[in-house]
């Protein structure tokens, strides 16, 4: 979730002091740009996972300090609900087997953290939303205790006015109110880290929002949500609503969401900051003491506190990050669309799925996304959130075609060639790429895997049958055998 930060009040002094500090950070950011003080060699790669807790019973288990405790290990951290966790996977070079390494390192880390965590009573669920979460869940009295999170609540909310509202159509209809943003960490998610040089940022950034929508066609992973059957990736507007600081004058005067697709293809990763400078008040308008043109001016590597704070508050789904390493700045593109799981396999498989696309896209002598409007992307994102691996969908070129065929004719070959270009062995490009392949062949994925095990249990109470569900799918998730292979048995 960020920076942390302490509970406070803000003044109108404390605001627009702020403001003028992110202003200052942003010129320098300019600065640091053109005087290409960012390090290009040799590019990272990183992977971060949100977890769900559960009970013995599959209820969700509001227990993340005592998880945290048990388990010890900074890799871990807190997140915005107290039935969320985040593992934090230690950044690698793709040609240095960083996937491989990815795959065993989150292995390990989560088969040490469930033993840990059991004894307290909690298990670990990589899905999207957790879906025995009930009404009863979505209070304050769930948030985690860091003062972050109860901050930045009572600032979405008072900048709204009112409850935030929460109204899905899907197979079936969800509409209710929250007093907080608890129903935003309903949203668990898988994020991907690419480092990119400033001059290939913004295509890096635009190759990843016009696939977005291929991504969620076959990773789909949240399809429950309070008892509910929604989209197949219902976190996509969840997230959008849950964190919705408009009220409905704003949002008929269009004025911009703050959990946003984005609305243009961009030149520079300039435009993305710019944006947010331009069109967002600030959430958390803390006021650090640096001088960021002062160190800039020394020598030094500015932190740009305010910049990246108020980033932090801005929820793209590919989002700018401005990183510093080693005293050295850096910039990444966060691909943060989507769910976590099934297992370990296909959260990887995801991964070399993404990296390897991407690469080839933003390399291309002729950018897809001149070929392309930015409100194709955005409708693709949306279509296939809401019907997963059957979503037909836009591709220049083609028109309109369904998820799976476009992703077995044409763009598997072309993350197969990204991740050639990342220096991937041959066995593991085709043992994780073959994942995404048998997806696509045999129709499924978490979304349609759940669905259909819950058909089967038609008649039952909902919650029974989602808890039986939720259980079935935790243990088949230990196993790591990938979600294609688990049939129905």
């Amino acid at each position: 979730m960020g920076e942390e930060v302490e509970q406070q009040e803000f003044s109108r002094a404390d605001r627009t002091r702020h403001r003028e500090k992110v202003r200052r950070c942003l010129d320098v950011f300019a600065r640091m740009l053109r005087e290409a003080r960012f390090d290009t060699d040799d590019p990272m790669t990183g992977l971060e996972v949100e977890l769900n807790l559960v009970d013995d019973q599959g209820d969700p288990a509001l227990k993340n300090a005592e998880v945290l405790e048990a388990i010890a290990d900074p890799d871990f951290q807190t997140e915005l609900g107290q039935f969320n966790i985040e593992i934090n996977v230690a950044p690698a070079k793709l040609r240095q087997g960083g996937l491989t390494t990815f795959e065993e390192s989150l292995r390990r880390s989560l088969n040490s953290a469930e033993e840990k965590a059991s004894e307290v009573g909690a298990h670990q669920v990589m899905i999207g939303i957790l879906p025995t979460l009930a009404e009863g869940h979505m209070s304050v009295a769930s948030l985690s205790s860091n003062p972050r999170y109860l901050l930045l609540s009572e600032q979405i909310l008072a900048a709204r006015g009112e409850d935030i509202t929460i109204n899905i159509s899907g197979r079936e209809r969800l509409s209710t109110t929250a007093d907080s943003i608890v129903p935003e960490a309903a949203c668990t998610s898988t994020q991907f880290h690419v480092q990119t040089s400033p001059d290939s940022f913004a295509a890096y950034w635009n190759a990843s929002q016009a696939i977005a929508g291929v991504q969620l066609a076959v990773a789909a992973n949240s399809p429950y949500l309070l008892g509910k059957q929604l989209w197949r990736e219902t976190r996509i507007p969840l997230f959008e609503q849950a964190t919705d600081t408009r009220s409905e004058e704003l949002k008929a005067q269009g004025v911009r969401p703050r959990v946003w697709f984005g609305e243009r293809w961009i030149t520079s990763v300039f435009d993305l900051f710019e944006e947010n400078v331009r069109y967002f008040p600030a959430l958390l308008p803390v006021t650090d003491d640096e001088d960021p043109l002062e160190v800039l001016e020394s020598g030094g590597t500015p932190e740009l506190h305010e910049l990246r704070l108020h980033n932090g508050t801005i929820y793209r789904w590919n989002r700018p990050v401005y990183d510093i390493a080693g005293g050295v700045p850096h910039l990444r593109v966060e691909n943060r669309l989507l769910a976590a799981g099934p297992t370990v396999a296909d959260t990887v498989a995801n991964a070399a799925f993404y990296f390897g696309l991407v690469r080839t896209l933003a390399e291309h002598e002729r950018p897809l996304w001149s070929q392309m409007s930015f409100q194709a992307a955005e409708e693709n994102f949306h279509v296939a959130a809401q019907q997963g691996i059957d979503a037909q969908l836009y591709w220049p070129g083609i028109g309109q075609v369904r998820a799976t065929e476009l992703v077995l004719r044409r763009l598997l070959p072309m993350a197969h060639q990204g991740l050639e270009s990342w220096g991937v062995e041959t066995s593991v490009r085709e043992r994780l790429l073959g994942i995404i392949e048998q997806r696509c062949l045999r129709g499924t994925n978490g979304a349609e895997w759940f669905v259909d095990r819950m058909a089967e249990r038609h008649g039952e109470d909902v919650y029974d049958a989602l808890r039986a569900t939720l259980l079935d799918y935790r243990e088949r998730m230990h196993t790591n055998e990938p979600v294609h292979t688990w049939g129905s048995d």
